[in-house]
């Protein structure tokens, strides 16, 4: 199969703003008289904070509704297990289960009807229109799948927009790479993480992966697609095109780049309402911005999430997109997570910034970034793996990278070759060992 181009268009997807407005206002109406008396999460919560549903007016809605947090919803859970209470149809209704990955506390387990699941295919049809994927295309997903929810409907979207989808969980690396030769995938979704691990597979047995099949690869579940760095490493590594995309799984798939522009990642206002907002005072802050991004979904009606604080840190572009778009961009995609920072010797530290130093030193082929935290006092130490190169010299460019970056002097230490631990779904290569006398 070539690397041919496939393209469909989606009309929603290209309507005047205030078409878009509108849609959006119906069907936030819609979805406010649909749980309301039947959800008891939000029934409850719309009722102790005085907002009465059928009251509010509809262009006064959205800022009368109170925000929604991951920290309410799991503690909905543990005091209702085990899948508490924010939902609108009766038990039975529910035919798929999913949960978080954890990484930063308990996970949260999240069910879908039949309906709302479709909404959700339907969300990342979106994303492979803007990849230029379709029905030509055959698409190999290299993981397994669990109760992460991202790839499932990646690929179930898939079969349906007639692709041809193959799933390769339960297999090494190497194995996997062997399928790649053999069946010619045009299209890849994985995490950034895998597809940097893949390339150093191939690269260990004298292989590359640049004139392989595949033209567009997919990523999401991590920081790495919106880094340029890391971007350009797997872009280089793989001969082909990343398409960057990041969802939730109590939100589901909420943002996708276009192939027309890299860099920017459009949101699905045709199927969200998406407001970025001072993280402090709740204020809509002005495109070119920082804010956090908070959500509304306008179709998963049977467990939704309403002005849903993502703790993703956006800016909001203003500019038309080439492509013809009119949602709303973000540029950087999203450049960091609230809960993310740390604190070291003063400086406000996060992951993303960690990474886009040292992956642009193209001799590091892993590391992995510990923060042993003592109040604000906590210590920054980052360990790399070396290629071929001279260790000595890379640690101290990637030192050089990160006083650059950071604004700090880390330590910066060359682990053996192998040493340090490989991924094929989301990576951990920022670790922070509280002191428990700080916590």
């Amino acid at each position: 199969m070539s690397k041919a181009k496939s393209q469909a268009s989606a009309p929603a997807e290209y309507l005047s703003r205030d078409e878009i407005e509108t849609r959006q206002a119906f069907r936030l109406k819609t979805l406010l008289d649909h749980i309301d008396g039947r959800n008891q999460f939000y029934t409850e919560k719309f009722s102790r904070a005085g907002t009465r549903i059928k009251n509010l007016r509809l262009s006064e809605v959205l800022w009368q509704l109170p925000f929604t947090t991951k920290a309410e919803l799991i503690a909905d859970q543990n005091s209702n297990p085990p899948w508490g209470t924010a939902l609108s149809e009766p038990l039975t209704q529910y035919t798929r289960y999913n949960q978080t990955s954890s990484t930063t506390g308990y996970p949260l387990r999240w069910l879908d009807t039949t309906d709302s699941w479709q909404w959700m295919l339907e969300c990342w049809k979106a994303v492979y229109r803007a990849a230029r994927v379709g029905p030509v295309d055959r698409i190999f997903f290299p993981f397994s799948f669990g109760p992460f929810l991202g790839f499932w409907t990646a690929f179930e979207a898939g079969t349906q927009i007639g692709a041809h989808c193959v799933p390769a969980g339960g297999m090494t690396s190497q194995m996997r790479l062997g399928l790649i030769d053999i069946l010619q995938p045009t299209v890849v979704c994985c995490t950034p993480t895998y597809a940097l691990r893949l390339i150093e597979v191939a690269s260990e047995v004298g292989g590359t992966l640049t004139d392989n099949s595949v033209r567009v690869l997919i990523v999401a579940g991590e920081p790495g697609g919106n880094i340029p760095a890391t971007r350009q490493r797997i872009e280089s590594g793989w001969g082909a095109r990343v398409i960057d995309h990041h969802g939730l799984t109590e939100v589901g798939p909420i943002s996708f780049e276009c192939w027309e522009n890299s860099g920017f990642v459009h949101l699905n206002e045709c199927e969200y309402i998406c407001e970025v907002l001072d993280p402090d005072t709740g204020c809509e802050v002005p495109d070119g911005q920082q804010g956090e991004l908070v959500v509304t979904n306008l179709g998963r009606l049977a467990s939704p999430v309403i002005r849903y604080r993502t703790g993703d840190i956006v800016v909001r572009a203003s500019e038309r997109c080439p492509c013809g778009r009119t949602l709303s961009r973000l540029a950087g995609g999203i450049l960091s997570r609230a809960d993310d920072m740390v604190c070291v010797r003063g400086v406000n530290i996060y992951p993303a910034a960690i990474e886009a130093a040292v992956r642009a030193v193209p001799d590091v082929t892993e590391y992995r970034a510990t923060v042993q935290s003592a109040g604000t006092l906590g210590t920054l130490s980052v360990e790399i793996e070396v290629g071929v190169a001279d260790p000595a010299t890379v640690t101290a460019l990637v030192k050089s990278k990160l006083r650059d970056t950071l604004g700090l002097t880390v330590p910066v230490i060359a682990a053996a070759p192998g040493t340090l631990p490989r991924f094929d779904m989301k990576a951990r290569r920022f670790i922070v060992e509280r002191d428990e006398n700080h916590l």
